[in-house]
């Protein structure tokens, strides 16, 4: 697609005219006009629509511009790098809460010193909304917990994570998977990994959760959780930002679930400046595990028998 015809597209776009954006062009208004029009038979699709003396976009147009601005940001981004060999520009990024929370502050801090010309915008969502920001052009880049659907994308290891069990200090001992048989759980919304994981480690026993229950924070999940009303699974590296070790009770899961890996996606063959640079700070940086920090309170579970569990009396109604 030809950059100089979506540069006259979105002049006549902003200017709601072709005089206008000739003036602003510094073109005559035949040759704005003629561009416009061939632009339109290239996509087989009517850009512009004329109301009262002005030219509105048609829905098609406003498609394309929202395309023509990346693409014309991206352009002026590779010619800004290739002259001065440093990134610049904007990097919007996506990441999990506990990422956000936890892991990247450092990171992002130092990307900022090192590349002051790049302004990081963040997003946070659960691994699957983010994966679909990212194959839908969202987001350039983002940090998701495996399982997730990695096709059309490229991706890197970024961090270690190691996942325990939180719940109530009035609820009884969680041995096993059987011993969480019925209770409620507390999750973000579908898509979280970490959730997928809690749901597959009770079904593997045959168990279920009596409901789930949806928080936005890992905050509200933990205060929750210290109220009585269920489980959680959360990194160790939220439990040792928000020390509720007075409040709820820590279980180590099996290797095969606590052990996550945070992983950097980007689309497939989308390469730029600004991302080279977050992906190679983190290969500098190799990915920190939370296995080094405070043990847990109780052995590393293992399936049991069926136990009825007792809870406290604060249970919250589910959303």
């Amino acid at each position: 697609m030809d950059l100089v015809a979506l540069q006259i597209f979105k002049a006549v776009a902003e200017a709601g005219g072709i005089t206008k954006a000739a003036a602003r062009l510094h073109r005559v208004q035949s040759n704005v006009t003629t561009r416009v029009k061939q632009l339109e038979a290239s996509l087989g699709a009517q850009l512009f629509h004329r109301h009262r003396r002005r030219l509105e976009l048609s829905p098609e147009g406003r498609t394309l511009l929202a395309y023509a601005e990346r693409l014309l940001a991206l352009s002026s981004e590779a010619q800004a790098a290739l002259r001065s060999g440093a990134p610049r520009g904007v990097l919007r990024i996506g990441s999990l809460e506990s990422t956000a929370e936890t892991r990247l502050p450092p990171v992002l801090s130092r990307y900022h010193l090192a590349y002051p010309d790049v302004r990081l915008e963040l997003v946070t969502g659960t691994s699957g909304a983010l994966v679909g920001k990212v194959l839908s052009g969202d987001v350039e880049a983002a940090f998701v917990a495996e399982p997730f659907t990695a096709q059309g994308l490229e991706t890197q290891p970024a961090f270690s994570e190691e996942l325990v069990l939180i719940a109530p200090k009035g609820f009884a001992p969680i041995r096993g998977a059987k011993d969480a048989a019925h209770l409620p759980v507390l999750a973000f919304a579908a898509g979280c990994s970490y959730r997928q994981r809690l749901q597959s480690w009770l079904g593997r026993a045959g168990v279920s959760p009596e409901r789930v229950m949806e928080y936005g924070s890992y905050h509200a999940i933990v205060a929750c959780v210290a109220a009585g009303s269920g489980i959680a699974v959360v990194p160790r590296s939220v439990i040792r930002a928000l020390r509720p070790e007075r409040e709820v009770r820590l279980y180590p899961l099996p290797k095969e679930i606590a052990a996550s890996t945070t992983r950097l996606v980007w689309r497939q063959g989308h390469r730029s400046a600004a991302l080279d640079a977050l992906r190679s700070g983190l290969l500098g940086a190799p990915a920190r595990s939370a296995a080094g920090s405070r043990g847990a309170r109780s052995a590393v579970l293992r399936p049991s028998a069926a136990r009825p569990p007792r809870r406290s009396s604060a249970r919250a109604a589910s959303r």
